[in-house]
């Protein structure tokens, strides 16, 4: 194993013999200088893994060198060594990106311990994360098979989220495919209990989460008032685990007042969830009370091209006033920059809705795209790719303008997605919808084991295309495939992500509330 090779810079270097000496016997080789421009030469010269400055050195300064030092190579650790603990130092020092420091006179087991923090952090880190997870796993798999209510659904799928982000940045194989197969039988044990509950739920028959058609009801009508606007940002397709990443960005100009959830409606597809959840309605009642804008499966055109105007009714109907409020769709680049522009007026505004469909549109991408494709190859590169997109989209933009604002700021989506991976025949008319996770239409033959079937539509609140029409619900991480063209559609569909279906991932969704902080 190679040794750790240390620079250290110090015109009193001689005093550190004693240090420098413990250091070697301790296996690290150091190399000592007692200037900057010294130090500047070895560092050009050598591959150091760590280096300490001191802080009040003749000609170049300790800071002084470590922004030259950083110009070199800015990935090595520095760690600042100083006698003075004026604030004005400390916050030079971290202006120039100092990674640690430490006030004279040092002892050896600071010196030790920073070096460590720096060079066997990481191992550390992935010995103390797969430890940690490997207890918690077997109270994950009690808490699983125990029966749970959505309250503990919840829960329970928020902390196989927190490993699985925890866990990607290990480089331990092992410890992702504990978690994947966890999170697997998980999906399996939810599917269940869906098929339990849901007609149930839909139709208010038992206690029940909040559903998509609730949510303005339920959590965002209360919130409105005319002394300060709400801004309801609706990212279309965004799972719970890609909101944990993006809040991380989010928090930096906002408080997370609330981090709460809902549960999508099925089919968790666009047309349905969002329209439910604009218009306040069941998709059966919505096709009862706006039998000229609802779209059916085998209808022609675009199906969310009305969620303004469901948005309008359902604020006269359930708040029975005057509310002063606006709709905005940003599908384009373009169009983002063009709300940022205008995002000014809405202030007048009591409540204003932004729907923006970029992650929607990455999903299909995906699937489309090889590059993207590529790009976007598992769990953590979908997580990251949606990030880079978040930090530079106008949608930051947007937000960071409002964060100087007195406003409430609401962040949720209307379905998730899960990456598929189990191919699931199916044989139905030719009229069948195309969607993988979903299937609405006449004598359809399947794989019972993979699906939740709902023989009469209005059970579940769905509007009955024909006499015999049935809908069925991919399970777990199935998508359907027709036998004519099942090897095509395997080499296609394989490892894409996909929604409509019943899964953890597509079905519990974030919800989370914002203020100016």
């Amino acid at each position: 194993m190679t040794k750790t090779y240390i620079l250290w810079a110090d015109d009193e270097i001689e005093f550190l013999k004693p240090h420098i000496l413990l250091l070697e016997e301790r296996g690290f080789r150091v190399k000592t200088v007692n200037n900057g421009n010294d130090a500047v030469e070895a560092f050009d010269n050598e591959p150091f893994d760590i280096v300490f400055l001191d802080e009040n050195m003749p000609g170049l300064t300790g800071l002084e060198t470590l922004n030259i030092l950083k110009t070199i190579n800015p990935t090595v650790p520095m760690v600042l060594v100083t006698k003075n603990e004026e604030e004005h130092l400390m916050e030079e020092a971290i202006g120039a990106k100092i990674d640690d420091y430490l006030i004279k006179p040092v002892n050896p087991k600071q010196i030790i311990l920073t070096i460590k923090k720096f060079t066997e952090n990481k191992k550390l880190i992935n010995e103390k994360t797969s430890m940690a997870y490997l207890q918690e796993f077997r109270n994950l798999a009690e808490t699983i098979n125990n029966n749970l209510n959505f309250n503990e659904w919840t829960a329970a799928y928020k902390k196989l989220i927190y490993w699985e982000i925890a866990l990607e940045k290990l480089e331990n194989e092992s410890m992702h495919e504990i978690l994947t197969t966890q999170k697997s039988e998980a999906n399996g044990i939810f599917s269940k209990f869906i098929e339990k509950n849901y007609i149930n739920w839909i139709n208010n028959k038992e206690k029940s989460p909040i559903l998509s058609h609730q949510l303005l009801k339920e959590k965002v009508f209360p919130k409105l008032n005319s002394e300060k606007p709400t801004f309801f940002f609706l990212i279309d397709n965004l799972r719970y685990d890609q909101w944990r990443i993006i809040n991380d960005v989010i928090t930096n100009y906002f408080r997370l007042d609330q981090e709460d959830s809902y549960y999508s409606i099925l089919p968790t597809a666009t047309q349905y969830a969002r329209n439910a959840i604009f218009s306040g309605l069941t998709p059966l009642e919505m096709e009862k009370r706006f039998p000229t804008l609802w779209q059916n499966d085998e209808d022609e055109g675009g199906k969310n091209q009305h969620e303004g105007e469901f948005l309008t009714d359902q604020i006269k109907r359930i708040l029975r006033r005057e509310v002063k409020h606006s709709y905005t769709k940003i599908l384009t680049l373009e169009q983002g920059k063009e709300t940022l522009e205008s995002i000014n007026n809405l202030m007048q505004n009591e409540l204003n809705v932004l729907v923006y469909n970029f992650v929607d549109m990455l999903s299909h991408a995906r699937t489309d795209m090889p590059m993207i494709r590529e790009l976007a190859n598992d769990e953590a590169a979908y997580r990251s790719l949606t990030l880079s997109w978040f930090e530079h989209s106008p949608l930051l933009d947007t937000l960071k303008w409002l964060s100087q604002k007195q406003v409430n700021v609401i962040i949720t989506t209307d379905h998730g997605t899960i990456r598929v991976k189990k191919p699931s025949k199916i044989i139905g008319y030719r009229n069948t919808n195309s969607n993988l996770r979903y299937k609405q239409g006449k004598n359809l033959n399947f794989n019972a084991k993979d699906v939740f079937q709902i023989k009469n539509p209005q059970d579940a609140q769905l509007p009955k295309l024909h006499v015999s029409s049935t809908y069925v619900f991919a399970k777990d991480d199935a998508y359907f495939v027709y036998p004519n063209n099942y090897n095509q559609f395997v080499n296609y569909f394989s490892g894409t992500f996909q929604h409509g279906g019943i899964s953890l991932e597509e079905m519990i969704i974030p919800y989370a509330t914002y203020s100016s902080k």
